[in-house]
Parts: structure tokens; sequence; C-alpha cells
């Protein structure tokens, strides 16, 4: 590990990322460019002592898991990515991992929608990027620590601590009819990935966690994500009948999930409505 590399790397990557490329306000008083490294430790699920113990050449010797959840903070790209790895010691992940760096070009795609709510899924459901808009609608994803950011364990493993959020498919019928796709979704993961570590450990959580995912998870459902309306319910806006497609990321085995709504209608009003007071109220200091 070469802590005065790492730490040189990762004080430049802190510095060159704004606020609002991550979907974080910015808030008032900001005198120096960049994250604060309270902003990193809440997007990469770790402490602001860790953090700085990193900065200062000093931490220990960070984990696959945190490396990952650093990148994906930081918007490193490949080689960068990469790079952060060498320096700490560690192999990047290999091809038979699955996917959790996201591309700074999807990134600035998530960045181009002002007026839908989208989120980044990896092949196991993590939401690894989100825009504004999505946090306005479904519930402030970086007030999640990372592990709860995953759209199993909301669903299936729920805890008071994510509450409150707006929930996706809240219906009896589409609750039961996602609850299969989902399911089948992960058990394509599994026949894709057997040696991952990480969706290992997520199966066997659900699995011993939660009696309703294990019947699905021994029974033969069949699908994944496919576009279709679904019903988000708001804690102010009410339930809201969405437009949900899934766009494929080529190559690194993710999907963009696009909320939209027909012009005209309710559901397009609330999300003009959800643009001003929600993001109002990601901006408003706490």
């Amino acid at each position: 590990m070469n802590r005065a590399a790492l730490a040189s790397r990762l004080r430049h990557a802190r510095e060159r990322v704004s606020p609002e490329d991550v979907g974080l306000p910015a808030g008032p008083r900001r005198r120096t460019p960049g994250l604060r490294r309270e902003e990193v430790a809440i997007l990469a699920g770790i402490s602001v002592d860790y953090v700085v113990r990193l900065e200062q050449g000093r931490g220990p010797v960070p984990s696959t898991s945190v490396l990952e959840a650093l990148a994906r903070a930081l918007r490193l790209d490949a080689a960068e990515r990469e790079t952060l790895f060498h320096l700490a010691g560690s192999p990047p992940p290999g091809p038979d991992s699955i996917r959790m760096h996201v591309r700074p070009s999807v990134l600035r795609l998530i960045d181009r929608f002002h007026d839908v709510p989208v989120i980044l899924l990896s092949a196991k459901g993590d939401v690894l990027a989100w825009n504004a808009l999505s946090s306005a609608l479904h519930g402030d994803w970086s007030a999640l620590p990372p592990a709860r950011r995953n759209l199993l364990r909301l669903r299936f493993l729920p805890d008071a601590r994510d509450a409150p959020r707006s929930t996706v498919g809240e219906t009896d019928s589409e609750r039961e009819s996602t609850a299969g796709q989902i399911v089948a979704g992960l058990k394509s993961t599994a026949a894709r990935y057997p040696n991952d570590a990480g969706l290992a450990a997520l199966i066997s959580e659900l699995r011993s966690g939660s009696p309703d995912f294990a019947l699905l998870w021994a029974g033969d459902a069949v699908g994944g994500w496919p576009g279709h309306a679904k019903t988000v319910v708001h804690p102010e806006l009410g339930p809201l009948v969405l437009d949900c497609d899934t766009l494929e990321i080529p190559g690194d085995d993710q999907q963009l999930i696009v909320y939209s709504a027909a012009p005209g209608t309710r559901e397009a009003e609330a999300l003009a409505l959800l643009q001003v007071i929600g993001t109002q109220r990601l901006t408003s200091p706490a």
C-alpha cells in the first residue's frame, strides 16, 4: 500500500467533484472546491474519520468494497479506479465480478435528465447513482448507508431507519408481480456471476431474513426488470402511476431506470411540482 500516493490521489479526486455532480446540495458557506470530507463519507458509507485518515496517509488498508465505494463517490474512470486499487495494494475486481463502478459517460448521461427521476442499478439491484429528482420522489438516497441502497434489501428486509421513503409498486397486485420479477432477475444474475462474493452474501441474507424471498427463490419465477407502469406512493403527493422504462448499459451489466409521465396528466404535474418542492427540501439547511 502506497499510503502517500493514495492519500494524494483521494484528495485531488475529491477536490474536482462538485456536490451537484453527485446529487448533493451545494449549501451555504462552501469555501473550498469540490466535495467536503463529510460528503465523501456519506456517499461511500464510511466514517468521516476514516476519510481523514486515508487522506492523511495513516489509514488502514481499505477493503475492496470501500475502494469500490470511494471510486463511485469520487467519479473515477476505469483507469483511475484501477490505479486506486493498485495504490491500496489490492487487485482490481476481475471480469467475473458484478460491475459496481459507474462509467463517467453514464454519469454524464444521468446529469442530462432534469425533469424525470432516474436511478442506475447494478446487476444485483444496488442503486449506484441517481439524480436529484429521484431523491425527491423516492427519498434521499444519500441518507441511506450504501448497503441499504439495494432494491432487494429495501423490498424484502425493511428497516424502520429507511423511512420516510416513497414506495414503488404499492398496490397488492403490483407488489406480487414485481416481487417475482425481482427475484427472477436475481436468479439470472446468480447464473451469470456464480463466484461473486457480494452476490452470494446478499442471497444468503435475503433467504435467511425473508420468508417471502425464500419462497420465491425456491420457486420458478421468471422475468427481470421489464418496462411498464408502476405505482409510486409519495408521502405528500399520494399514489403516482408512472411509466417505468429500463435502459441497458452495454458492457457493464447495469440498468438505468427512468420514471416518466405523459404530458398533461396529474403525474406529469406532480413531477413538475417535485422539481420545485423536492429540490428545495434537499437544499434547505438541516
